[in-house]
């Protein structure tokens, strides 16, 4: 998969050579370039904001420079069609299903805006020559894309093959079957005084499946009672 993410801040990012995601990039699963914004500018300051049209507080970024940058990426493609996710609270809440959606595209490019977010005329015109996702994290606004990027990458990259040392362990995870994840347990079975539940020394493995499927309800249930509708 190819990832490019445009940033004012691209040293933000060098967290993604630890790690899974490091070692993917290293090897070759993950070729993932980030870019910053200001080197498609063309003024001496380098300028990427502006004050909103209509009056109002803060900056929103220039269309001129994010034009720039997707005109170098998007011809790039090499005749896919890639997905250009724009990192908004305003846009629609990302969920794991999308994550493993997103981790079969070809191609990704992250636009992380900044102050009162991006000329919305730049999202428009992504539209007519890709694929174009809002995504949010959560109903909280961030100072920037930055995270909100991080978070859908760590998400997307982790689900593609040769990732995770073993593709097992993405199977029985928190939202994969719509509810959360059972409680973990290892070596000792008694710790200060508390013990491992009992039927997962048991050996019966159909009694160890019925008993974290009952805690995946009932975690579910007390914790996120709305995936249960």
């Amino acid at each position: 998969m190819r990832i490019d993410i445009v940033t004012i801040f691209p040293e933000f990012f060098s967290v993604l050579d630890v790690s899974l995601l490091g070692r993917a990039r290293q090897n070759g699963v993950i070729d993932l370039v980030v870019h910053d914004l200001r080197d498609f500018t063309h003024d001496r300051h380098r300028t990427v904001d502006d004050t909103p049209s209509g009056g109002g507080a803060g900056m929103v970024m220039r269309p001129e420079p994010w034009g720039e940058a997707l005109d170098a990426l998007l011809g790039t493609a090499d005749g896919t069609r890639p997905t250009v996710i724009f990192p908004t609270p305003a846009g629609q809440l990302f969920r794991q299903s999308m994550a493993r959606a997103l981790s079969t595209r070809e191609h990704l490019v992250f636009c992380c805006g900044r102050y009162e977010g991006i000329d919305q005329r730049v999202i428009e015109h992504t539209r007519t020559r890709a694929e174009v996702l809002e995504l949010s994290i959560g109903d909280y606004v961030l100072n920037g894309g930055e995270v909100a990027a991080m978070v859908v990458i760590e998400a997307v990259g982790r689900l593609i093959p040769g990732v995770v040392g073993n593709p097992e362990s993405l199977v029985e995870e928190s939202h994969e079957d719509g509810l959360l994840e059972y409680p973990s347990y290892t070596k000792p079975s008694t710790w200060r005084g508390m013990e491992t539940p009992p039927v997962l020394l048991g050996g019966n493995h159909a009694a160890i499946a019925a008993w974290r499927r009952e805690q995946q309800l009932e975690r579910t249930r007390r914790v996120r009672p709305e995936l249960l509708d």
